[in-house]
């Protein structure tokens, strides 16, 4: 399938990338973040974790630096919701978007998928949905033990090098996530080789998105 380029080199892509948690933008779509900037494209990030409290504060802002070193501007806000009651905490984090979307209008969102297994996951991808209906959203993907991973239909292809730097950087950043057993480069490289089978991409891997509307001109 002939690739369609979301921007080229020198072009400015205003970008939104919504985490629940401190690792998840990074996971999801860390490669096509690295690959947009090493490409060239001028990036404008504004980059949102809803939790991040305590050591993962520090962990999401160091690993957010790391990854948008050379985007043309970046914003990094925190907030401190708590971890695993994102459903109950809805008309909180309901008003929080609310008030996010007042001070940003993206080209593009990177956001949870909504059938992510992950309960606050879920609530992320409904509440940017609900607060942003006119712009372009693609929804990444997070292995975990749930075993949740659909069929994407959009994929953005990446290097072998670049793969590699994005699981480095995790494993460099994320000290507190380094023991569980899925956190490590051969879930994410593997993932992503598969993903880049899918779509053929030309070094063998890629991340892929949920894109449920597109708007085509």
């Amino acid at each position: 399938m002939k690739p369609v380029a979301l921007a080229e080199p020198g072009q400015r892509l205003s970008l939104l990338c919504i985490g629940a948690h401190s690792d998840d933008i990074e996971i999801g779509a860390g490669a096509t973040i690295l690959g947009w900037i090493e490409r060239g494209v001028r990036l404008d990030v504004h980059w949102v974790v809803l939790s991040a409290a305590g050591p993962r504060a520090e962990e999401a802002r160091s690993s957010a630096q790391a990854f948008l070193t050379g985007a043309a501007r970046s914003t990094i806000e925190l907030s401190e919701f708590r971890d695993g009651y994102f459903p109950y905490q809805g008309a909180a984090i309901k008003n929080w978007f609310e008030e996010l979307k007042s001070r940003t209008s993206p080209d593009v969102i990177l956001c949870h998928a909504r059938g992510d297994a992950h309960q606050d996951h879920r609530e992320v991808s409904a509440l940017t949905w609900n607060s942003f209906r006119d712009h372009t959203i693609l929804e990444y993907e997070i292995p975990k033990w749930d075993g949740d991973l659909s069929q994407p239909n959009l994929f953005i292809p990446a290097s072998r090098a670049l793969m590699e730097r994005k699981a480095k950087l995790l494993h460099d950043h994320f000290g507190t996530q380094r023991a569980k057993d899925w956190f490590d480069a051969q879930t994410f490289m593997g993932l992503a080789r598969l993903r880049g089978a899918e779509c053929r991409a030309p070094d063998g891997f890629a991340e892929a998105f949920h894109a449920r509307k597109i708007v085509v001109q």
